[in-house]
């Protein structure tokens, strides 16, 4: 199931040769004792908390150990974990097999392989556009359809087509995924997945929920501006003449951010994967949270689904500018990273937005010796954030980059070349899911 680009297995027998060869007497007891010794409830609770990949290296000592990853009571146990350290499962150009994923685990930080679910290798066209806890949203190029899957474990679901109507489908701006606890006595995991769709200034958003298995109605959402909803929204006030006339300004610069937040040149869209790049984020939990996508001139926008509203951010750097930029969760809220160049040198920078200041604000910048080099390479940059880390992709035409930042260390580490099969693997953008066992579709 798992294959490694870089293992360091781990060798128990002789640790266990070590123990069992400690001086005798009473007060060597600890010395003689196994993970044999262990009742059932007990060993599955201890094989339940080691990080996933470390389990299924271990799962190969005796049959005992192999047959826990199919006990009830194991996955139970497994789900009782509040979190699991994040795998990234990569998206780019070149594959090692169409039958095979490449995953970057953050724990033992390496390369894996996965295999690909039978239901998504005969869809070559579906590519990841959304993640949520164990599960990684997938959507197919040419008819849209969308499928849910534990990449882990290669359970899938088809999920129903949304009754949208043509022009909507070719104005979507946001798809998101949220997941949620199961309950002990429900067999699949609850999920939402959440459209944002229209054309500005006119947005709506619709949702799916996994338990009902439909659609809910398109809702409308109304322009809110400096924290006030304006609840006499109409395509001829002055607000949304204006917003209309700005949009137009950015058509006409030569470089602009597509909605991935890409550099582009006219309508090349370099990551069809990042297309929709967006995140949700609930405060404390509470409500439906708000969506938060880059919109087609660069801007960040969010859509507050509680309130039925959106607004928009004010950008970080004017039109002219030449940057990529992509939004990402950092430690629970919005963050915005951000490759520009200024003086012959190119800047990465992490911002967050100050809502007293109503101004962004720079929480990180990667050090100028690694930076320097993405200057003039048109660089596209896409971001994941999960809990303290950030993988952040950068490619063009001929160069690839992998950065893992740490947030509490504020270390900055570029993660080594993928190689699968002899081959080097090319990355542009990457999906966060946690390693979840006990999810089933």
């Amino acid at each position: 199931m798992i294959e490694e680009g870089h293992s360091s297995v781990s060798r128990l027998t002789r640790k266990r040769k070590k123990m069992q060869e400690g001086e005798g007497g009473e007060g060597d007891i600890i010395g003689d004792l196994s993970l044999e010794l262990l009742n059932q409830d007990l060993l599955e609770t201890v094989l339940s908390r080691l990080p996933t990949s470390a389990f299924f290296r271990l799962t190969s000592v005796c049959k005992r150990w192999r047959s826990v990853s199919t006990s009830a009571s194991f996955k139970l146990a497994c789900s009782e974990v509040p979190a699991r350290d994040p795998w990234f499962l990569m998206v780019g150009s070149s594959v090692a097999s169409p039958d095979k994923s490449v995953i970057f685990d953050s724990v033992d930080r390496n390369w894996k392989q996965l295999d690909r679910p039978p239901l998504l290798g005969g869809k070559p066209d579906s590519i990841p556009v959304a993640s949520s806890g164990g599960l990684v949203c997938y959507r197919g190029a040419l008819d849209g359809d969308f499928t849910v899957c534990n990449p882990l474990m290669g359970s899938v679901r088809e999920i129903p087509r949304p009754s949208l109507p043509c022009e909507a489908r070719a104005g979507l701006h946001a798809i998101v995924m949220r997941s949620k606890p199961r309950p002990m006595q429900e067999q699949d995991p609850l999920f939402e997945l959440i459209v944002v769709h229209g054309e500005f200034p006119r947005l709506f958003s619709t949702v799916f929920n996994s338990r009902t298995n439909t659609w809910g109605a398109d809702v409308a959402l109304s322009r809110r501006i400096y924290g006030s909803v304006d609840s006499n929204f109409n395509s001829d006030s002055d607000s949304d003449s204006d917003f209309l006339e700005m949009n137009n300004e950015a058509e006409s610069v030569l470089y602009f951010l597509s909605k991935a937040g890409n550099v582009v040149a006219a309508d090349m869209l370099r990551s069809p994967s990042k297309q929709y790049s967006s995140l949700l984020i609930s405060a404390d939990g509470d409500g439906s949270g708000t969506v938060y996508f880059l919109s087609s001139s660069g801007t960040v926008v969010g859509c507050d689904l509680d309130r039925r509203s959106f607004f928009e951010y004010p950008r970080l750097l004017p039109f002219c500018s030449e940057y990529s930029i992509d939004v990402m969760e950092c430690r629970g809220g919005l963050a915005v990273a951000v490759l520009s160049e200024f003086l012959e040198t190119a800047s990465l920078r992490i911002w967050r937005f100050d809502d007293y200041g109503r101004t962004w604000v720079q929480t990180a910048a990667m050090p100028p010796s690694m930076s320097h080099e993405f200057y003039g390479k048109k660089m596209d940059i896409n971001c994941v954030g999960s809990d303290d880390r950030v993988l952040i992709c950068l490619s063009s035409g001929d160069v690839y980059r992998y950065i893992l930042y740490d947030i509490l260390a504020e270390e900055w580490v570029e993660l080594p070349q993928c190689r699968m099969n002899g081959v080097v693997m090319e990355f542009s953008s990457a999906f966060s899911f946690e390693p979840r066992i006990e999810v089933s579709l």
